[in-house]
């Protein structure tokens, strides 16, 4: 478990911008990462992702090292956003586009 929360950990720090979803962008698996990853290349800014369902050790320790229990999570500049109500509520208000644009 600790090495899964270091690469959670290395993740978050690593990359700027991180999408946790089911699925990929080009291909999501549910609904709510669908949206998430539409709404995040609207904004024209690029972003990593990690494709939870390929890997069940990420999707099973993210909830707990973020204490949100669901998919998918965005992270921005090593701080949790939230899960796609989230990120629709932000996106339609501007305020991600500010937040993400600082990146």
């Amino acid at each position: 478990m600790n090495d899964v929360l270091a690469l959670i950990k290395q993740q978050i720090s690593t990359y700027p911008l991180i999408l946790y979803m089911k699925g990929t962008p080009s291909n999501p698996a549910c609904k709510f990462s669908t949206k998430a990853a539409q709404i995040l290349q609207s904004c024209g800014v690029e972003f990593a992702h990690v494709n939870v369902l390929e890997n069940a050790e990420i999707r099973s320790a993210l909830p707990q090292y973020s204490n949100w229990p669901t998919f998918p999570q965005l992270y921005c500049k090593g701080e949790l956003i939230g899960g796609c109500d989230i990120i629709k509520q932000l996106y339609e208000t501007g305020d991600l586009q500010k937040k993400i644009s600082e990146t």
